[in-house]
């Protein structure tokens, strides 16, 4: 007899950059390590998608490597045109 495979779903936590304050270091909404932008070792988290309109990074989505939960950052800032 076969067992049926449970789903399960995953929780996608929402960070609002704009609300952070200082270097844009957070912590993790499940499990509380710090994720920071200038980790670039992918050791405590991991990009797996980005979102762009008109080349501008609206939206990123990270995996925290310690407890396996997916962040999506929203909030970013525009660069002013040079």
């Amino acid at each position: 007899m076969m067992k049926k495979a449970t789903a399960k779903k995953s929780l996608i936590y929402t960070v609002d950059l704009t609300k952070i304050d200082g270097d844009g270091a957070f912590p993790c909404p499940k499990c509380g390590v710090i994720i920071s932008p200038d980790d670039e070792t992918e050791e405590i988290y991991q990009i797996i998608d980005t979102r762009t309109k008109n080349n501008e990074l609206i939206e990123l989505v990270l995996l925290c490597k310690k407890c396996g939960s997916k962040i999506k950052l929203v909030g970013f800032i525009p660069q002013p045109e040079s």
